[in-house]
C-alpha cells in the first residue's frame, strides 16, 4: 500500500526569529519544509520544488510580496497564505484581491496558522480532484451541490436563485476569505463588482435563514472591511 507523500510547505521570510518559530511548527506536524529568505529564492523554489503550499511574508528584503503574489499567480494556483505585520484592510484586500488564498496579520498563534493551513491544503485537494464534494456539510449546515438542495438541521431551507448562487459561490471556497469584489464578480459579475450594497442586502437575507442567531453568525464569518468567509468543515 502506498502512503502519501507529507504535504510540502514553502516559507518565504527574512526575519530569523519568524523562521526559527515556522521552522519548528512545521516540521513538528510532519510537513515537509522548504526556506527562503529573498524573493528570488522563493520564486526559484516555487518553479523547482512545485510545493503543496506557501507562507508568504510581504516585507521580502529584494522585493515587495505584492509583486511576487502577482507573479506567481500567472503560472502557479497552488495556495499562499499571506503572512505580514501589515495589518490594514487595504492591505488584506488587496493581497486577497491579487490571489492569496489567505491572510494572516503578524502576531498569530501556531494554532490559527495551522487550522489555516489545513483548510487550503483541504481546499486544493478538492480542486485538484476535479470537482466539488457532492454533499457539503458543516454544523446544521447541508447542501446537496447535485440537487441544489438546503437543509439546515435537517429542514428544508428555501433560497432564491441569487442565495443559492451566493451561498455556492462560498461552498466552492469554504474557509477562505472572498472579498466584496471577489464574491460581487462571481455572483453578480463583474460590471458589479462595487456594488457592496447587494452583497450586504443578500448576506443578511442567507443569514436570517441558515443561523441560529443572525447577528451573531457562526458559518457565514465576517472579515471586518475586507468581505466574508464561510466556515469549513472540520476533518
Amino acid at each position: 500500500m502506498s502512503v502519501q507523500p507529507a504535504a510540502e510547505i514553502l516559507v518565504a521570510e527574512d526575519e530569523p526569529q519568524m523562521r526559527r518559530f515556522f521552522r519548528a511548527l512545521i516540521r513538528s506536524h510532519d510537513y515537509r519544509l522548504l526556506e527562503a529568505g529573498t524573493g528570488r529564492e522563493a520564486l526559484a523554489l516555487a518553479s523547482s520544488h512545485r510545493p503543496d503550499l506557501l507562507i508568504l511574508d510581504l516585507g521580502l528584503p529584494d522585493r515587495d510580496g505584492l509583486e511576487l503574489l502577482v507573479e506567481l499567480r500567472a503560472w502557479t494556483s497552488m495556495p499562499i497564505i499571506v503572512v505580514s505585520a501589515r495589518g490594514s484592510e487595504l492591505d488584506k484586500v488587496r493581497a486577497l484581491d491579487l490571489g492569496a488564498d489567505d491572510y494572516l496579520t503578524k502576531p498569530f498563534g501556531s494554532h490559527e496558522l495551522l487550522a489555516r493551513v489545513r483548510v487550503a491544503l483541504r481546499q486544493a485537494a478538492r480542486v485538484g480532484a476535479g470537482s466539488e464534494q457532492p454533499l457539503f456539510e458543516v454544523g446544521e449546515l447541508s447542501v446537496d451541490l447535485a440537487r441544489r438542495k438546503v437543509e439546515l438541521g435537517g429542514q428544508a431551507v428555501r433560497l432564491t436563485p441569487t442565495e443559492y448562487k451566493l451561498l455556492s459561490t462560498m461552498i466552492a471556497h469554504a474557509g477562505k476569505v472572498l472579498t466584496h469584489r471577489q464574491l460581487l464578480s462571481e455572483v453578480w459579475g463583474p460590471a458589479q463588482a462595487s456594488n457592496t450594497q447587494y452583497l450586504r442586502v443578500y448576506m443578511a437575507q442567507l443569514r436570517r435563514k441558515l443561523e441560529a442567531d443572525p447577528a451573531r453568525p457562526s458559518l457565514l464569518k465576517t472579515e471586518i472591511g475586507v468581505g466574508y468567509r464561510l466556515e469549513a468543515p472540520v476533518g
